[in-house]
């Protein structure tokens, strides 16, 4: 090794001080970085790699997280559901507790697969490639109204799921829902950040505002969404939400006025996270 060159091990342990005025996951987000900048899984780095001289790549890429920029964009990768997905500026990174969403449909559907899927507002796909990894043999249909997002939902489910079908779609235009059919499970995770909601910089600098924001309240796209859900949803379908964690009111009832029943599901944190709704008999 050259003179004065630091090892990989030394180099993490470095940038996690440096990262720790900046994140809560500092040494996580250093491994994955140096990871990513050696080209191999951190697995891989913690058991091989960690004598080895530091790649010249990781000081630039350190630089990055330290702005705040998150570690998925950097990285250009993100995991959902055991699937390893492509993520990039122009879609929101996909979080763990999006999949209760997952969870929910497995519980309420039990034994009954669902042979048609919609994913309103796809984005990386990351919701409808999940439950099409749950029900391979389903049909899957993913929307969304940004050209770019879609461009990595594609990209994604050439990888994962071949067979889905990524459409442009934007529900806050009149007959965006024409002609799509019904579904036996609906899925989505649509904004419903208040405007003004303090946000940690990582997210309000970096990721998407059109896939954050839903007006003062948050409510915005709920109140267009949830009542097309029944003319969305097949007899004996379901349709699962995500929300804010202090949203379950106000949508619950936006969906018993539209003739829908509602079950609120929690993640692993213990807050309220999806809400599942039915109501079309068969």
């Amino acid at each position: 090794m050259a003179e004065g060159r630091l090892t990989v091990a030394e180099a993490i342990r470095t940038a996690a001080q440096d990262l720790a005025a900046t994140s809560d996951t500092a040494r996580l987000d250093a491994e994955v970085l140096m990871a990513h900048a050696l080209g191999v899984s951190r697995s891989d780095l913690l058991l091989r790699w960690m004598r080895e001289p530091a790649p010249d790549a990781f000081a630039a890429l350190v630089a990055r997280r330290a702005t705040h920029e998150p570690v998925a964009y950097i990285t250009g990768r993100a995991e959902f559901y055991g699937l390893d997905l492509a993520v990039s500026p122009a879609v929101l990174i996909p979080r763990g507790d999006s999949e209760t969403l997952i969870d929910a449909a497995r519980t309420v559907l039990a034994d009954r697969a669902p042979t048609t899927i919609l994913d309103l507002g796809t984005g990386s796909g990351a919701l409808l490639l999940a439950a099409l990894s749950v029900w391979p043999a389903a049909q899957g249909l993913g929307i969304d109204r940004s050209a770019a997002a879609l461009e990595v939902a594609t990209g994604n489910a050439m990888r994962h799921a071949p067979g889905a079908d990524m459409r442009r779609g934007d529900w806050t235009q009149p007959g965006w829902a024409d002609g799509l059919g019904r579904f036996d499970l609906v899925l989505a995770n649509p904004p419903y950040v208040e405007d003004a909601a303090a946000l940690a910089p990582s997210v309000r600098a970096f990721e998407p505002a059109g896939a954050l924001f839903a007006g003062p309240d948050g409510l915005d796209d709920y109140r267009i969404l949830v009542p097309l859900l029944p003319r969305l949803l097949t007899p004996g379908g379901i349709a699962v939400v995500e929300i804010g964690h202090t949203q379950a009111g106000s949508v619950v009832a936006l969906g018993t006025s539209a003739g829908l029943s509602a079950q609120v599901f929690r993640d692993l944190g213990g807050r309220d996270r999806a809400i599942v709704f039915s109501g079309i008999k068969v």
